[in-house]
């Protein structure tokens, strides 16, 4: 805990065998209360890996429910776990799990609701591998998103993210996608209500066993990110209706 507020880390996996017990071994135990972990019926020994590291809280689906699904049932077991701090960290190890005590300790005092660790404010993004076309469409679509959503981020494709409680009560995240673009509609959902987000410069590494989305799946998230964005500021001038959001707002 930090400051009486209980932090849960949630790690949605699918085929993390090789990467699970090092991404584990990193987790601050000494602010963090608990772990949950999601597997979305790999085929590999995620789900044995876990269990003999220790972590207590493992839910397995029966099936393939995507990236999105994962997440919702993360979230729904950490609220469920009575936390005040939620802490989503991929357990493909491509994001460092030391960055966890920054993150809580601005929710845990009350400084952001949110906060991003952002592979794009330092330098860290091409030297830790990542491939040149997804940099070059991150920048382009994070700069459509922030003239958009009237935004101000460095990235909003980030996998590590930490939430107050408040945060994933009070949007609808239950109504957003089951694939990649859930990320972008939970941060356009959290926008919307008017939430402050941080972010801090995290390094990132891309290797082998690090989970990542092959071409023709980046292009349809892309795509999904255009609506998103899209929809969210038509929704906002009153031009259409979505689901995501409960009224519409004036600017």
């Amino acid at each position: 805990m930090i400051n009486g507020k209980r932090i849960v880390v949630v790690m949605p996996a699918y085929n993390a065998e090789m990467t699970l017990r090092k991404t584990y071994s990193e987790i601050p135990f000494d602010i963090v209360d608990d772990v949950i972990i999601t597997d979305d019926f790999s085929t590999d020994r995620t789900v044995e890996v876990a269990q003999e590291i220790g972590i207590k809280h493992i839910i397995r689906h029966d099936k393939n429910k995507g990236y999105g699904g994962n997440q919702k049932t993360c979230y729904q077991k950490a609220l469920e776990l009575e936390a005040d701090i939620i802490v989503m960290l991929h357990p493909d190890y491509q994001y460092t799990p030391k960055l966890i005590h920054s993150m809580c300790y601005l929710i845990a005092n009350d400084v952001y609701s949110v906060v991003l660790g952002s592979r794009i404010l330092g330098k860290g993004a091409l030297s830790g591998g990542m491939p040149l076309i997804k940099y070059v469409s991150n920048r382009f679509l994070t700069f459509l998103e922030n003239v958009l959503l009237q935004q101000k981020l460095s990235e909003y494709h980030t996998g590590f993210r930490a939430f107050s409680s408040i945060v994933l009560k009070k949007i609808n995240y239950m109504n957003d996608s089951d694939d990649f673009v859930f990320d972008n509609e939970m941060l356009a959902q959290i926008v919307y209500e008017g939430f402050e987000i941080a972010e801090i410069t995290c390094p990132t590494k891309y290797f082998d066993e690090a989970s990542s989305i092959n071409l023709k799946r980046s292009f349809i998230y892309g795509l999904g990110v255009l609506e998103t964005s899209f929809v969210y500021r038509l929704h906002k001038w009153g031009l259409v209706k979505s689901k995501l959001y409960p009224s519409r707002k004036k600017n």
